[in-house]
């Protein structure tokens, strides 16, 4: 057990025993207060024309008379009638309250007439003492169990409901207060393993995550907990998921890294040692590492640009910019490049589509979808740039060729880095499309590929009007 769970335990115990403790000291006092009260004569209506009655049965009737009347009464609800003789014994044998005596006798040693307590005689001048107390609860008042009317029982009482004497046995304290440590033990050993439990599965899963394991998961454990340590296993379980996929991501991007690296690395190595072996090649060995340079650097900048929009670029400015001003650059660079190939660029965009933005960032992710869709269109093709409304709240940029298309089973693996299929084998670094969602994303977008129908790749980017969720709201109202 670990110390969360003693902390969680001692705490409830101590809880559960003051609890305990309070609430058993103001039984006990209304206890003794109701035994106390039970111990002095009864008052009020009730009990004076119990005493008048009894008197007046004793004077009238005689000794015989008052004890069926005793009898008779013997279960009154309302309060216990005393008859005591001259002995100091009650008619019936029960036990005399001392306190309540004490109290009659006093009364009666007043000089002004009592009517909780009287003094009577019968025809033959016998003279009694007579006075009623408060019924007390059962077992209140320790004494002989007094005989049943008629003289006898309903039903055999249990050899140990009487102790010799006819005493009744008087029940040990400790014998709740051992039931009540035990239950509260139990109790408080059962919560604080409950909510003891899912911190130390948390605790063995994040040791197993330290050591490398990112497949371990807690929810499982959690079973079917619906509070907030649950919440916090699933949290963890999506942590752990999340690493794994950037760990997974990291080692592949680096191993393509290296493999995109070592191919113009191998052509300089190579264009080095012609030079060395033929000296009348130099200038084309130097075109070769010229190139190969240019390849390097610009296979450099791109992972540079990956790397920034990774981190997720939160300090990047944003700037009030329209739409088809920012589309429209990019497509005029474009139609420059397509007239050498002899292609063309169609734009259509229906603004002014003002949005807050990163300009520079969001062009470089139009830049490549166009350039990207400019190397696959055949020649005397076109590359259709449209740009407008895509519903409440958002904009949309359409990029549309007729080159060869991508299988249906690679749409979405073209946007991962380097990512190349066999009609783009040594096109480009398989980079430009994984920038471009990153930009996008980054903008709070989303971007997609479809085939489209007759021939061709289409590629669909939705951007928020206002340019993201961390817009602040006044600007925000500005841009729409």
């Amino acid at each position: 057990m670990g110390r969360l769970f003693w902390k969680f335990f001692f705490a409830f115990w101590l809880a559960l025993l003051l609890a305990g403790g309070v609430v058993g000291t103001v039984v006990w006092f209304h206890k003794r207060s109701v035994e106390e009260n039970n111990q002095e004569l009864a008052k009020g209506p009730p009990a004076m024309f119990l005493v008048k009655a009894a008197s007046a049965t004793l004077v009238h009737g005689g000794r015989q008379a008052l004890l069926d009347l005793l009898e008779k009464m013997r279960d009154d609800p309302m309060a216990q009638l005393f008859v005591v003789d001259q002995t100091g014994h009650d008619l019936l044998g029960r036990d005399l309250p001392p306190a309540a005596l004490e109290e009659a006798r006093r009364r009666m040693a007043l000089a002004t007439p009592d009517p909780i307590a009287v003094r009577g005689r019968d025809p033959l001048g016998q003279e009694y003492l007579i006075f009623a107390t408060a019924r007390p609860p059962l077992g209140m008042l320790p004494g002989k169990i007094p005989p049943p009317p008629h003289g006898h029982l309903p039903y055999p009482p249990p050899d140990h409901a009487v102790r010799p004497g006819g005493q009744p046995p008087t029940p040990s304290p400790w014998v709740p207060m051992i039931a009540g440590l035990m239950a509260s033990l139990g109790f408080s050993a059962v919560l604080a393993w409950y909510l003891a439990k899912p911190i130390r599965n948390l605790r063995v899963a994040f040791e197993e995550a330290a050591r490398g394991d990112l497949d371990v998961r807690v929810a499982k454990a959690m079973g079917r907990r619906r509070d907030e340590l649950a919440d916090l296993g699933r949290d963890f379980d999506s942590m752990a998921s999340r690493l794994r996929d950037l760990m997974e991501t990291q080692r592949r991007l680096l191993h393509d890294v290296s493999h995109e690296i070592r191919s113009p690395l191998a052509r300089l190595q190579a264009a080095i040692g012609l030079a060395r072996q033929i000296p009348g090649e130099w200038e084309a060995s130097l075109d070769r590492i010229e190139r190969e340079s240019d390849r390097l650097d610009a296979l450099v900048g791109e992972l540079l640009t990956l790397s920034r929009l990774e981190a997720g670029m939160g300090g990047a400015q944003r700037d009030l910019l329209d739409l088809c001003d920012v589309v429209g650059s990019v497509v005029e660079d474009a139609r420059f490049e397509a007239v050498t190939l002899g292609r063309q660029v169609i734009y259509d965009c229906t603004g002014p589509l003002p949005m807050r933005c990163r300009g520079e960032l969001l062009h470089r992710a139009v830049e490549n979808v166009v350039r990207n869709a400019l190397k696959f269109t055949p020649p005397n093709g076109s590359v259709e740039v449209r740009v407008g409304p895509g519903g409440p709240g958002w904009m949309s940029i359409i990029v549309a060729d007729r080159g060869p298309g991508v299988p249906e089973q690679d749409l979405e693996a073209i946007f991962v880095p380097f990512y190349r299929d066999e009609a783009g084998a040594g096109v480009g670094f398989g980079l430009g499309l994984a920038i471009a969602r990153r930009a996008v994303e980054a903008h709070g977008g989303t971007i997609n590929a479809r085939n489209r129908p007759g021939g061709g790749l289409e590629i669909r980017m939705h951007l928020p009007a206002g340019g993201g969720l961390d817009e602040p709201p006044e600007e925000r109202r500005a841009a729409g």
